[in-house]
């Protein structure tokens, strides 16, 4: 059985855990965070996490952000990041964690959530778009990672 829930302080050693299993240079531009590395702080906050436990397991979690910190962009949330653990894909848990973050922005008010994913992040954006997000742009060559240029997508869903 899968559950998402909101993030609590004592998650921060799973959810790390689940962020040093997960990295790879086809999810992110930035190099791999260090072991050790803590969870929250640095502008992530546990009320900001949605986690998915999957039979009482952490296994995944999304992080949503404010974006621009500034009034006129306060109607739009903006999906920080996306994990699941290897071992737990193909249950559905990385497109349940993406419609838990867009029914929380709506709670919180929000018209519009918005993300980006790495061009060939081809599962991401699968996921992304079978929970209705479309391509608003793309940033060609945006990244170079692995001696290859990479394109930055720039996807979002109307909350309307």
């Amino acid at each position: 059985m899968i559950t998402t829930r909101t993030a609590r302080p004592e998650d921060e050693a799973a959810l790390a855990r689940l962020d040093e299993r997960t990295w790879t240079p086809a999810v992110s531009p930035a190099p791999p965070p260090p072991p050790g590395t803590p969870f929250f702080g640095g502008g992530t906050r546990p009320e900001d996490v949605l986690v998915a436990e999957h039979d009482g397991v952490v296994a995944g979690y999304v992080q949503l952000g404010d974006g621009f910190d500034i009034p006129a962009h306060r109607h739009v949330a903006v999906i920080d990041g996306l994990a699941v653990d290897p071992d737990r894909r193909r249950l559905g848990i990385a497109r349940q964690l993406v419609e838990a973050a867009v029914e929380e922005a709506r709670r919180r008010g929000g018209r519009k959530v918005t993300l980006r994913v790495l061009g060939h992040n081809t599962g991401a954006r699968r996921v992304y778009e079978l929970c209705g997000f479309v391509v608003e742009g793309v940033l060609r060559g945006e990244f170079r990672i692995d001696q290859r240029y990479v394109d930055d997508v720039l996807m979002a869903r109307a909350l309307a």
